[in-house]
Parts: C-alpha cells; sequence; structure tokens
C-alpha cells in the first residue's frame, strides 16, 4: 500500500507537467508565484513624513529596501511590541511624555524634560528593537537585512524636524503585523564582519574597499543608555571640510540640536544597522567609492564611547 501511494504521487507529478492542448496553444501547469513579501523583498518609500508600506510582513529574514523621496533624513526602525500592545497605546502613553519632555528640552528646562520622560509606562522598557535601516539621506535608498519574529511592530523615525518635534508625532510611526509565516529569504553573504558593543564599541573585522559590501553587524552586547535606547550602526560618508564634531552632537537627540533638521553639512548618510537585542546580528549594503567614511552610533558623546569609527576608501 505505501509503495502504491509513493507511485500514485509521482505519477500525478508527472501528468501535472504534461503540457495540455487548448485550441491551438499550448498550456503548461505551473504552480502560482510567490510575490515579492513571501520571498523577503519589503520595498517602503517615504515621500515626506510616512512610510508607504505594506501592513502586513512575513517572519523570518526580511530586506528592508528603504527608499528617502523626502527633503529629509529618516532612518526605519522596527518595534516589536509587548503582547497586548499596540501602537494606538504608543499615541496615548508614550508620545505625550515624549513630546513634553523635548519641548522642555528645547526652551533649556532639562530637569522638567527629565520628570517628563519619567512618566513613560513600564512597558516601554519591554519593547525589543529588531533593527532596521540606518540615516539615509534624502534622495538614497539604503537596504538592510533583518530576522523579524512573528508579532505587532511599530515601524518607525525618530529623527526631529526643525522646530525640534519628532517624526514620529508627524506620521512616522506605522503599525505592522508580522505572521508566524516564514519567508523563503537566507541571510546574505557577508563580505564584512563588523562588531559592536558597549564595552569595545565598533570594531571592525575586515578591510572595505571599493564597490558593494555586505556588511555583518553582530550586537556582542547591548544597552540602554542615556536616551532611552541601545546603540546602533549609521554609516556616513563626509566631505573634507566637513566637522566630525559637528556630527557626534548632533547623533545625540537629547541636544537640542541633536537628530534635528537640517543635518549638519558635508555628510550623507548611507544607511546601516539599527538597534538590536544582544547576540542578534543583521546585514546591510553599501555601494562604496573613494572618501572619507565615518561608522558611528546614534547616541550622545559617540566619541567617549568608542561608538565611532573612520576610515578612507581608496581609488
Amino acid at each position: 500500500m505505501k509503495t502504491y501511494l509513493i507511485l500514485s504521487v509521482l505519477l500525478f507529478a508527472f501528468i501535472s507537467c504534461i503540457p495540455k492542448e487548448k485550441g491551438n496553444k499550448t498550456e503548461s501547469y505551473q504552480l502560482p508565484e510567490k510575490s515579492p513579501l513571501e520571498m523577503g523583498e519589503v520595498h517602503i518609500t517615504t515621500q515626506s513624513m510616512e512610510f508607504f508600506v505594506a501592513d502586513t510582513l512575513y517572519s523570518g529574514w526580511n530586506n528592508l529596501i528603504y527608499e528617502n523621496k523626502s527633503t529629509e533624513v529618516h532612518f526605519v526602525l522596527m518595534d516589536l511590541y509587548p503582547l497586548g500592545k499596540t501602537v494606538a497605546h504608543t499615541k496615548v502613553e508614550v508620545l505625550p511624555p515624549f513630546d513634553e519632555g523635548m519641548k522642555l528640552i528645547m526652551e533649556g528646562d532639562i530637569e522638567s524634560a527629565v520628570t517628563a520622560f519619567g512618566r513613560l509606562p513600564e512597558w516601554f522598557q519591554q519593547i525589543k528593537f529588531m533593527g532596521g535601516t540606518g540615516l539615509i539621506s534624502p534622495k538614497h535608498t539604503a537596504k538592510s537585512t533583518v530576522y523579524l519574529d512573528p508579532g505587532v511592530y511599530a515601524m518607525e523615525c525618530y529623527v526631529k524636524m526643525f522646530n525640534g518635534e519628532w517624526h514620529t508625532s508627524h506620521g512616522m510611526l506605522k503599525q505592522i503585523i508580522v505572521k508566524e509565516e516564514k519567508t523563503d529569504l537566507q541571510p546574505p553573504a557577508p563580505t564584512v564582519t563588523l562588531d559592536i558593543s558597549s564595552i569595545d564599541g565598533i570594531v571592525l573585522r575586515d578591510s572595505l574597499t571599493v564597490g558593494k559590501q555586505i556588511i555583518r553587524t553582530n550586537f556582542v552586547n547591548q544597552k540602554i543608555w542615556e536616551h532611552f535606547v541601545g546603540h546602533d550602526v549609521n554609516l556616513v560618508k563626509y566631505e573634507n571640510t566637513a566637522s566630525l564634531d559637528s556630527l557626534i552632537q548632533w547623533m545625540n537627540w537629547m541636544d537640542p540640536r541633536g537628530l534635528r533638521s537640517p543635518a549638519p553639512d558635508g555628510f550623507t548618510f548611507l544607511g546601516g544597522m539599527n538597534n538590536l537585542s544582544a547576540g542578534q546580528y543583521g546585514f546591510f549594503e553599501a555601494d562604496l567609492t573613494p572618501g572619507n567614511y565615518v561608522l558611528i552610533s546614534e547616541v550622545p558623546d559617540a566619541n567617549e564611547k568608542k561608538l565611532i569609527h573612520t576610515f578612507t576608501i581608496n581609488p
């Protein structure tokens, strides 16, 4: 009986592949093609202050391909919510303390700002950051590969507008459902490996050269810094006349001028890997041309934390 069933299955598969005549045309049976999302291709676009992206994604490895068509610097961060929490809870319980705290920072009242941030709900600390793209300049595209667990997510960008107000408060906060079914995507083969930790900072394990690079980013450990989130990695190209001090200051959102439009002159943000938990890893792509570059975390005083690494690509 078992042999008969196996032969029947094989015979059915063979017959299914035989072309069938229909009129003067030959038809063949084919399995339906899988969608880009099933293959792990997630296309995200920003025109102004929004994310144009599918509401439901597959779990497993996903390529986040983020095209920034706006006039401001943005990023993508994927926040996995604790059970029972949604973007609706964020809008009521999280955004108000952050909005009030930033308003007070802009007014120079740091003590009252700290009090405002103290009203963040306890569940906020249970959010698990699952990566995303690093900062990306206007009219550029970033590509990062991350592993997404099933659950309810927020896709966000908390860069600040010219007046200090958060992008999240102006539309860059979108709920995403990641379902149990996984993509077919496998992680890419890296050309370079980068480690990041709160102890050793950013450590590049291989040399970077001209051309396309796939950078595996290992989060050796992670900690919540004084700006309420952990460290990430951003790739930035800079001109000879640019001031690295101005970049370091800008990468601290707790500074009234930090993460605030416009970005400092002379820097082009090329993506990277957003926050991941300790022991996790992701990938980001870069097409390197000759010039000066810096890998830097969006944390206060990145230079004092060794979370900055400069390098040059020669012709």
